[in-house]
């Protein structure tokens, strides 16, 4: 347990300096193209494609199959280096043909994704400068899963700090040269120039190139040098692919999704004044934020774990790594899902005066934060089964109720869609957890589950008691009626910190009047950090 506590400690802190500094990318770009503007919804569109894309040639794929891959690959005489250098070989031609390909359909994917007009010719702009991210996203995921791989968990989280750094640096560089969108407003596509959508998209793509390429100089670290190898016999690259077909065959279902919800998006219209893509991204990388510091330290640390448990048929050792992971998180989101929704206008306003719009989202996403990270919990116990057949079911289950969820926000007022995709998103991502626990339950003829749930009610309950306080006193702050809490950057960071303390303690003290230990555990394995180790 106490190699686990360091690397998700490793993981946390490295995975808090980025995202700390992805909130001020995030800041530093509303800034510079707003959230609620025809250029920031184009941005934001074009950024979708790349990621979509990327995601379903590469990131669940290799989450999926990679580690417990080479887990078992250990266990060959080089250690299983031949093995990593055919895979990643494998990887970067399949990568680089495909970005090739998504870049020179361009045109295409943008109408694909709702847009329409001189709309769709700045988003298609924006497109030909994100696209090539699909190779070195696809390259990031490759060989930092392969560090997981050999436990070295350190780099993987540490290497998009450099990205954030380069793309503030980028976004600096567009607002002294352009303007800030506030006082040089861009209202319709022809107000962007190519100059513009260089800086903006090149800046992005050269930040993900290097956030990829510095993970090469850990692999020494590891015992590891890459060379490419093109011999792809006898090394079970048959197995990976039966195992990935099944992921990505999830993977194109979610992505399915995500264009509806795109489209949908869109049909707010370009030059509205309400929230649509930029607000639910920039939503979504808020709602990720306790997701990929908690559940995503915590569970990476395990997964390796119960990939060797599930290979040794330690079906006792797997249960309870699976129960310790789910209710330390479960622990720790619930108390940042209330917070979020309670803060959540505060937390909007720090990045734009139009912060009810973005709020509104913001609450729709955090509505579905504690089933979405046990879901990842869940899903990643399957992965290290090696069995991506289930969860392409219970994903298939999610995708339907998306899609209709999604299609159902067309019949309400364009004012408050992107609110009400975010509500199917949640409500679609609880359901999925609920069939997948049940399967998983089924699978492993139990998993500590009556222990989890007792932990469960205990943390929501205390979380719902924690809301409550935590909303009056942003009530009495004015955060819901135009006053100090959302009356600026300054006052909102001080209403968020105020609030925040108070719920804190009030959470504490009905975990410890419910006797809830899990929530320091859970605090304590994250809290400790190990200077000058990080990337070891």
């Amino acid at each position: 347990m106490a190699s686990v506590g360091r690397a998700s400690a490793m993981l946390a802190s490295g995975t808090m300096v980025s995202r700390v500094l992805g909130f001020v990318r995030s800041w530093v770009l509303i800034q510079a193209i707003g959230v609620l503007a025809i250029g920031a919804n184009a941005y934001g569109t074009a950024t979708q494609v790349p990621n979509s894309i990327y995601a379903i040639i590469a990131q669940g794929i290799l989450s999926a199959v990679l580690v417990p891959q080479i887990v078992r690959a250990s266990v060959h005489a080089d250690g299983g280096k031949g093995y990593i250098n055919k895979l990643v070989t494998l990887g970067i031609l399949i990568f680089a043909a495909v970005a090739l390909v998504a870049t020179l359909l361009a045109p295409f994917l943008a109408q694909l994704f709702g847009a329409r007009g001189a709309y769709a010719g700045l988003v298609t702009a924006f497109a030909y400068w994100s696209l090539p991210q699909i190779f070195f996203l696809g390259l990031y995921t490759l060989l930092g899963e392969v560090l997981n791989a050999r436990k070295s968990f350190g780099p993987f989280t540490w290497a998009p700090v450099f990205n954030n750094v380069v793309s503030i640096a980028t976004l600096i560089v567009f607002i002294l040269m352009f303007g800030a969108e506030a006082h040089h407003p861009r209202h319709h596509a022809v107000d962007w120039t190519s100059g513009m959508i260089a800086v903006l998209g090149g800046g992005a793509t050269l930040g993900i190139a290097v956030q990829a390429l510095v993970l090469f100089f850990f692999w020494r670290r590891v015992g590891l040098k890459f060379r490419f190898d093109f011999r792809w016999r006898g090394v079970e690259l048959g197995t990976a692919g039966r195992a990935a077909g099944w992921t990505l065959a999830m993977l194109v279902l979610t992505q399915l999704a995500g264009v509806i919800e795109t489209n949908v998006a869109n049909t707010v219209g370009t030059t509205s004044h309400y929230a649509s893509v930029a607000a639910m991204t920039q939503s979504w990388l808020i709602f990720m934020l306790p997701h990929s510091i908690i559940a995503v330290s915590i569970v990476t640390a395990f997964y390796t774990r119960m990939a060797e448990h599930a290979r040794e048929g330690n079906d006792t050792s797997f249960r309870t790594d699976f129960s310790t992971a789910t209710r330390s998180i479960a622990a720790l989101i619930s108390f940042f899902s209330v917070a979020i929704i309670v803060a959540a206008y505060p937390i909007s306003r720090v990045f734009t005066g139009d912060y009810a719009a973005m709020g509104n989202v913001l609450i729709g996403y955090a509505a579905g934060l504690v089933p979405f990270c046990i879901m990842f919990v869940i899903q990643r116990a399957f992965y290290s089964l090696g069995d991506t057949r289930t969860p392409f079911l219970f994903t298939l289950a999610q995708v339907v109720i998306v899609i209709a969820g999604v299609l159902l926000c067309l019949l309400v007022a364009p004012q408050v869609r992107a609110m009400s995709i975010a509500f199917a998103v949640s409500l679609a991502g609880t359901v999925q957890a609920i069939i997948a626990a049940v399967l998983l339950r089924r699978r492993m003829r139990g998993v500590d589950g009556r222990r989890i749930l007792r932990g469960l009610w205990r943390f929501l309950l205390s979380a719902v008691v924690a809301g409550v306080i935590g909303a009056l006193v942003l009530a009495l702050l004015g955060a819901y009626t135009r006053g100090f809490a959302v009356a600026g950057i300054i006052p909102a960071v001080l209403s968020i910190a105020a609030v925040g303390v108070v719920m804190l303690a009030v959470y504490s003290g009905m975990l410890r009047l419910l006797r809830a230990e899990e929530f320091t555990n859970a605090w304590n394995l994250l809290r400790r950090r190990l200077p000058g180790r990080s990337l070891r």
